[in-house]
C-alpha cells in the first residue's frame, strides 16, 4: 500500500526571552517531559555534540507513542533539525526542524516546522491533528518556561527514598502491577491500566486526599524491567502544570533501595484558589511536596513490606 503525500506544517510563537536560552531549552531534549506536555521520557542513545539519536516516549491525542530519532544541532544558527528513524504507526516518516529567531534585544521568535506522510490517506488526520495540538503546547509550554523571570522558580524536584530487606524484582513488581493498588494503598480509591504496547501503560486514578475527598489523575508510565518507572501526569491536579515522576529500584546489600522522585511546575494562576490568597509560590511548593511525599511514603512503605513478606515467605 502507497504512502500518503508528504504534508507540510508550520508553528511560531514570539517569546520575551534571549534567544540563546530559547535554544538552550531546546536543545536539552531529556528534561523535555518538564518542559512539554506531550512528552512522557526520552533517552539519549548517541551524542557527539553536533548530532543525537534520541529513544523518546511522548502522547499523540492522547495515547503513548515511542520512536526513534536523529537530530542534527546548530548553535551558531540556533537550528536544530529533527528526523524520526523509527516511526510510530500510522507515521510513515516524520521530520522538521526548531527555528529560533532574535527579533530584538529582548525578543525571539519561533518556528517550529514538520514534514510528514502517513503509512496510508486514512492515517493523515490522525498525525495532522496530534502535529498541531502537540506543537501548540510544546510552544505555549516554551513561553511558560522561558518567561519564568519569579524570585522562586515554578519548577522543583525532590525524592524520597526507603531502604528494603527483599528482592528489588518483588520491590519492581509491586510498582510495576499498579492495576492491584486498590487493594494494597489506602489512598487510591480507583485505578484503570491500559498497555497497549509491552512496559507501556496509559492510567487513570482517582487518589484519596488528606480531607477525605478524591481527584482523578491520568498518567503515561514506561516501564524498565526491573529496575525504572517512569511516568508523566496527563491531566494534573489544580495546582500542578506538570508533573513527572520515577520510580528507581537498585540492588543494595543484600536488599534494594527504593526512590520516589518527583519533578512539579508550580500553576501560579492556581495559587490563590487551592491556597488562599496571599499564598506564596514557595508555599505551593511546600504544599506539593507535602502531599505527594506523604502517597510516595505510603507507596514505598507498601512496597517494603511487600518485598520483605516475599522474602520471609520463601526462608
Amino acid at each position: 500500500m502507497a504512502t500518503s503525500p508528504t504534508h507540510e506544517t508550520e508553528h511560531q510563537i514570539t517569546l520575551s526571552a534571549d534567544p540563546r536560552a530559547v535554544y538552550a531549552v531546546l536543545a536539552d531534549a531529556t528534561a523535555w517531559p518538564a518542559v512539554f506536555p506531550p512528552s512522557v521520557h526520552v533517552e539519549r542513545i548517541e551524542d557527539n555534540g553536533r548530532e543525537e539519536r534520541l529513544r523518546i516516549w511522548a502522547t499523540a491525542n492522547g495515547r503513548p507513542k515511542t520512536w526513534t530519532s536523529r537530530r542534527e544541532l546548530d548553535p551558531e544558527r540556533l537550528r536544530i533539525r529533527f528526523r524520526q528513524e523509527v516511526p510510530a504507526h500510522p507515521v510513515a516518516a516524520m521530520g522538521g526542524e526548531w527555528i529560533v529567531e532574535p527579533v530584538d534585544a529582548a525578543t525571539t521568535r519561533v518556528r517550529l516546522t514538520h514534514d510528514f506522510s502517513a503509512v496510508d490517506e486514512d492515517g493523515v488526520d490522525f498525525i495532522a491533528k496530534a502535529v498541531d495540538r502537540n506543537s501548540e503546547a510544546e510552544l505555549a509550554s516554551l513561553r511558560a518556561a522561558v518567561e519564568d523571570s519569579g524570585e522562586v522558580s515554578r519548577l522543583a524536584t525532590f525524592e524520597d527514598t526507603v531502604r528494603v530487606d527483599g528482592a528489588a524484582a518483588d520491590v519492581y513488581d509491586f510498582l510495576f502491577r499498579a492495576d492491584l493498588w486498590p487493594e494494597r494503598l489506602p489512598h487510591v480509591a480507583r485505578i484503570v491500566v491500559e498497555s497497549e504496547t509491552p512496559d507501556v501503560q496509559l492510567m487513570e486514578m482517582d487518589t484519596r486526599t488528606a480531607d477525605g475527598s478524591t481527584h482523578t489523575t491520568a498518567s503515561v508510565r514506561v516501564c524498565f524491567p526491573e529496575h525504572l518507572i517512569v511516568y508523566k501526569q496527563l491531566r494534573t491536579p489544580k495546582l500542578l502544570s506538570v508533573h513527572t515522576g520515577r520510580w528507581t529500584v537498585r540492588p543494595e546489600g543484600g536488599g534494594a533501595a527504593v526512590t520516589s522522585q518527583h519533578t512539579v511546575a508550580i500553576a501560579p494562576e492556581a495559587i490563590a484558589s487551592v491556597l488562599g490568597e496571599g499564598a506564596t509560590m514557595a508555599d505551593a511548593h511546600a504544599f506539593a511536596r507535602e502531599a505527594l511525599s506523604r502517597n510516595s511514603m505510603t507507596t514505598l512503605k507498601a512496597a517494603k513490606e511487600y518485598a520483605e513478606g516475599r522474602r520471609s515467605a520463601r526462608v
